[in-house]
């Protein structure tokens, strides 16, 4: 009972069929397939990680004195 038969999905597709009809359907099919290509077409282009300038460190910066070592010096 927990599976779908045949004249479940068949009905389903149906109901799909008809409310949508075939053209709407072939053409949204066609849109998430360009979607896709245009996807995996950026992830192309992208720039390897290599191209990108190298991050300049961080300096040091002298410490605040604290009230220990003003009395040390």
């Amino acid at each position: 009972m927990g599976a779908m038969s045949f004249w479940h999905w068949a009905l389903v597709i149906l109901v799909v069929v008809l409310l949508f009809g075939r053209g709407k359907i072939s053409d949204l099919m066609g849109d998430v397939a360009k979607g896709i290509k245009s996807f995996k077409k950026g992830m192309a282009d992208d720039e390897p990680a290599t191209a990108q300038p190298e991050p300049k460190p961080i300096e040091q910066q002298t410490a605040v004195t604290t009230e220990a070592e003003k009395a040390k010096s």
